[in-house]
């Protein structure tokens, strides 16, 4: 009987030392990361989103489509290029638009016309969202048929040489305004953007 008793504490004890030896699998306490100055990652961002009808007909998914594809290649090449510029956008499809427009309010609608369903024309649009000819500053800066601030105007130099100049009128600059799709390039697509962020630094 004592013999018994003696057995089952001798394992109870047992049991409760490998309990305590046994190893307690470590937790990882999250840390915050630290924002570096300059850091692309800590940048703003240009972000959009694609009001949808609930139920679409054909024509509404196929210009869904277009319309993504041409966005998606346009924010992010200025998301690349742009040294972080900043803007919410929202896109819609309207069939009584004749081409596509862009608002400093940060809407962009295209029409029906499938050839404007282009990243040209997106990257053009978001270029009024985010204030060519659509803002104080355009005004200010370009209201006279030049641009005069001196970081876009040093940059289409540095591009077309000492006495390049960007042309200002009806809202829209020259050249790399992609204003019409004659003017599309890659090369010019970037330089777009970039003339873009120069103005915005200029105080567009």
């Amino acid at each position: 009987m004592i013999s018994s008793v003696l057995r089952r504490l001798a394992a109870a004890v047992a049991l409760a030392a490998l309990a305590l030896a046994a190893p307690t699998p470590a937790v990882a306490t999250p840390s915050a990361s630290p924002v570096v100055a300059g850091d692309p990652s800590a940048a703003a961002t240009i972000t959009w989103r694609l009001e949808r009808a609930a139920n679409p007909t054909a024509d509404q998914l196929d210009a869904y489509n277009r319309i993504t594809s041409a966005m998606n290649a346009a924010v992010a090449r200025y998301n690349n290029l742009s040294g972080g510029l900043g803007k919410s956008i929202t896109v819609r499809y309207d069939p009584s638009v004749p081409t596509a427009d862009g608002n400093i309010n940060g809407t962009i609608r295209f029409g029906a016309n499938r050839s404007y369903m282009s990243e040209r024309t997106a990257l053009h649009e978001i270029a009024h969202t985010i204030g060519v000819g659509t803002s104080a500053g355009w005004s200010r800066l370009g209201g006279g048929g030049t641009w005069t601030g001196a970081q876009a105007t040093a940059l289409v130099r540095q591009y077309d040489g000492s006495g390049a100049v960007l042309s200002t009128g009806g809202g829209h600059f020259w050249p790399y305004g992609l204003n019409y799709d004659n003017e599309w390039s890659t090369t010019n697509a970037d330089r777009h953007v970039r003339i873009v962020a120069a103005m915005v630094a200029d105080g567009l």
